[in-house]
């Protein structure tokens, strides 16, 4: 009981092994106790088709080239409950139902923790204040919704109507993106950030995901793109015992552009 206890929680040595599983591709890194990467991160395409066993197979593959870890973080596309996989709308259709947690602790040899990939991110993101919404932009549309640094759990916007009867996923995927263009799909995009400010009323809202280099809209001030790398970074606030919120340099890797700068904090609406 001791030794379990020992491998759940959050330990001053342990090095985690951060695993993001998207719709096009599966990234790893390493992370020291604090959040700070440990090395390069490695990254291969998702099988195709993207089964279970083919999704697990490749992660073991990926996880070969990249030393010793203790733990993992697992940041999944889809609903994750109690380790168990309650929907994948970007992978292949076997896998709700799917105890991924156990799987890859049968594979990997280590504890292992599974969460929502947005929420994940979220935690790589966020600064632990007020409301603040995450969205990511990859192969579909991803939601997490944290208050003062707690998150709200199985949060699923993407599947809420949002124009023309049809929902965001169906909007703003990356299928959407290469139907109908970057202008259009960004036209979008403007209209779904007034959208859900109107309806959640959040303070910061971060975009993230592979398709939000994409974005080529003037931005709101309390509206930021943050970079991939935080759906990796976060992965260590699953092993804490309360929220966790990472150091600036290792929640968010600056760059010139204005986008990617840190939003000021909005004062609420009044009601």
């Amino acid at each position: 009981m001791t030794q379990k206890r020992k491998n759940t929680t959050a330990s001053h040595s342990a090095i985690t092994l951060a695993i993001d599983i998207g719709g096009s591709g599966i990234k790893g890194i390493l992370l020291d106790p604090t959040g700070q990467p440990i090395g390069e991160r490695l990254r291969i395409t998702t099988p195709q088709p993207s089964t279970p066993n083919a999704v697990l197979k490749g992660i073991t593959e990926l996880v070969k080239g990249m030393g010793t870890f203790d733990r993992v973080s697992v940041g999944f596309p889809g609903v994750i409950h109690q380790g168990l996989v309650k929907t994948a709308p970007n992978l292949e259709t076997s896998w709700p139902g799917t105890d991924l947690v156990k799987e890859l602790k049968r594979q990997l040899k280590k504890p292992v923790r599974a969460a929502n990939d947005a929420d994940v991110q979220g935690y790589g993101a966020i600064k632990g204040q007020g409301v603040e919404l995450v969205i990511t932009l990859g192969t579909g549309f991803g939601t997490a919704l944290f208050i003062n640094g707690h998150l709200v759990p199985n949060l699923e916007i993407a599947h809420h109507p949002f124009r023309k009867r049809q929902t965001y996923e169906v909007q703003l995927g990356a299928n959407a993106l290469k139907i109908v263009g970057k202008k259009r799909w960004n036209q979008r995009l403007d209209k779904a950030i007034k959208t859900l400010d109107r309806v959640i009323n959040y303070d910061l809202l971060y975009l993230g995901g592979g398709n939000a280099k994409k974005v080529t809209i003037e931005l709101p001030s309390n509206v930021a793109i943050i970079s991939n790398v935080a759906g990796l970074l976060g992965g260590i606030a699953l092993w804490a015992d309360r929220p966790l919120h990472l150091p600036s340099s290792a929640r968010r890797p600056q760059t010139k552009s204005r986008k990617t700068s840190s939003p000021p904090k909005r004062k609420p609406k009044s009601q």
